[in-house]
């Protein structure tokens, strides 16, 4: 690893008058002598209680392929941080893991987590009275989690991605995976061949290969402005990426010096850019539940509306996992996202003047990026897109009327009318999924799978991955108040609000029920009257909470709707 980072200004003159603002209160003066104390044993040196402290916040744990290698790069943050003469402090929180938990009962922890993850480092950085702090996240949740800690503390911070995995045999990963449990149940994939797709997707550390949810949020959170250049698209075992965490100790250290906290990178301009690049990079419906997620905890007024308003304008560019061909490590051989971003600067899609946390602009980290090599075919040119406007389309209707998240490629074309099956939950939805029960022309509604009603919001990519596996992604639409993995694809709509929890209209839905899906009016439509939903809602009631203790009792109570970010602290005060 090597000292200084060419995208952070230099020469950023003296230093303030008090860059531990945070720090000084929990070290300085003859009555903390007690802190001191029990500081001297966790490494401290005499020396250390005049430097800023900068928190190093490590999601690394053994529960997950895409955080088992966090330790090492959390170290490498100490190293920048020390070496840029503040004093740093490793501390852990929880991940989990979606791939893992994914069609099970735990699955209902995964958006939890974020919340946990947010909270936690909150409070070890208050706690403990840090100026600044480092959080390293690899997997989806503890991502957004991070990005929101950051706005919330409002502290000088650099967030880094843990980067990402290395294809599997055959340019496998995991979403092969439960596309072959689909070919199996078809009889297109036998026990052997199942056996062994199983035993080779997954080659080592990082987060899963495609532009799923991780890969997505890393991008936006560095267009946003809150990790350095390029973090977002670094293999996760390789030098670029320890540096990354290096430099990110260092950055912080300046932020310190410079004054920059995350209000000062956080505007509504930034989180449009974000939208921006999400899009254009074909990316998870999860973002937009994560990005208004950080948008509320950074004060800033972000809503479905601004989705819809900017991708009228942005065209998806990226030929990339689960739609398209290519996977994280194939674009990060090109040059990753920040030739993209330079491109759309140049077309007038991005704010080139937001600031980030180098102390430089989005247009000042770009100026200097080389353009993708000319034979590459990952990114397409703006006069060739795959699609000329976004994949992801806000729908409302009668069926969501506070709407409803579709990821609609173009693959799959751009309307869809079925006849609604109906299922209680996941599991019913994929047993008969897997069974045969579900035939082409079929509308797949899985309910009371909502923020509150799951609780949890649980992931649709077992029964998604079924559907594709069984052959039928362009002949089955699934609709649900849950939400979807980065690696579902198909025509596949989530979200929908309210939920039937609450005795949202998709509560109302029957068997054999006339459904339209329609991307380009954005409509989701139930073809029934008024009148006989007003009958229906006259004699539906809403079941039993899932459990009335613990975690998950917790968050129902307080998880605002989908369409808000399932925040829990939106009502509050």
């Amino acid at each position: 690893l090597t000292a200084g980072n060419k995208d952070l200004p230099q020469n950023v003159g003296n230093k303030m008058a008090n860059d531990r603002p945070y720090s000084s209160l929990v070290v300085d003066g003859v009555e903390q002598a007690p802190s001191r104390a029990m500081l001297y044993p966790t490494g401290f040196k005499t020396e250390d209680f005049s430097k800023p402290q900068i928190g190093i916040a490590s999601t690394w744990s053994m529960v997950t392929p895409c955080n088992m290698h966090i330790n090492e790069l959390a170290d490498a943050a100490c190293m920048g941080a020390d070496e840029a003469g503040a004093k740093a402090v490793l501390f852990n929180t929880i991940t989990v893991s979606d791939g893992i938990s994914m069609g099970t009962p735990g699955m209902r922890y995964s958006l939890v987590s974020r919340e946990v993850i947010a909270d936690s480092i909150e409070t070890v950085v208050g706690a403990q009275g840090f100026d600044g702090f480092v959080a390293i996240g690899g997997c989806d949740k503890n991502m957004p989690a991070c990005a929101i800690a950051m706005a919330r503390m409002d502290r000088p911070s650099v967030f880094v991605y843990g980067g990402t995995i290395l294809p599997g045999a055959e340019r496998r990963d995991i979403v092969s995976v439960f596309e072959a449990v689909g070919g199996h149940a078809a009889g297109t994939v036998s026990d052997i061949e199942l056996k062994e797709v199983e035993e080779t997707a997954i080659p080592g550390p990082g987060s899963c290969g495609g532009m799923y949810t991780a890969n997505t949020m890393a991008s936006s959170i560095e267009a946003l402005g809150l990790s350095l250049p390029g973090s977002s698209a670094q293999n996760a075992i390789s030098q670029d990426k320890k540096q990354d965490s290096y430099n990110a100790g260092a950055a912080v250290r300046n932020l310190i010096k410079l004054g920059i906290k995350p209000s000062d990178i956080l505007s509504k301009e930034a989180f449009e850019n974000a939208i921006t690049v999400t899009i254009a990079l074909e990316g998870s419906t999860n973002g937009v539940l994560h990005l208004l997620a950080i948008a509320h905890a950074a004060n800033i007024p972000l809503t479905l509306e601004d989705f819809s308003r900017v991708g009228k304008r942005v065209p998806v560019l990226a030929d990339m996992r689960p739609a398209g061909q290519y996977a994280m490590s194939e674009l990060i051989e090109i040059g990753g996202i920040q030739p993209l971003m330079k491109m759309l600067l140049a077309e007038g899609l991005l704010h080139g003047d937001c600031l980030t946390v180098t102390g430089k602009t989005l247009a000042e980290n770009l100026a200097d990026v080389e353009d993708y090599p000319a034979e590459q075919k990952i990114i397409r040119p703006m006069s060739n897109p795959i699609k000329k406007d976004s994949h992801l389309v806000i729908l409302r209707g009668n069926l969501a009327p506070e709407g409803a998240v579709a990821k609609i490629t173009g693959h799959e074309g751009l309307k869809f009318t079925g006849s609604a099956r109906c299922f209680h939950g996941e599991e019913a939805a994929m047993a008969a999924i897997m069974d045969g029960q579900v035939q082409k022309g079929d509308v797949v509604i899985v309910r009371y799978e909502g923020p509150k009603g799951g609780p949890g919001m649980r992931e649709m990519l077992s029964p998604t991955s079924a559907i594709n596996g069984r052959g039928m992604s362009q002949d089955v639409a699934l609709l649900t108040d849950g939400r979807f993995s980065g690696g579902s694809h198909g025509f596949v709509v989530g979200h929908v609000t309210p939920e039937a929890h609450l005795g949202g209209p998709i509560a109302l839905v029957e068997d054999g029920d006339t459904i339209t899906i329609d991307a380009e009016t954005q409509e989701v439509i139930l073809d029934v009257s008024d009148e006989v939903l007003a009958q229906r809602r006259a004699q539906w009631t809403a079941p039993k909470p899932y459990t009335e203790r613990g975690t998950l009792a917790k968050y129902a109570q307080l998880v605002s709707s989908a369409s808000e970010g399932a925040v829990t602290d939106k009502y509050l005060g």
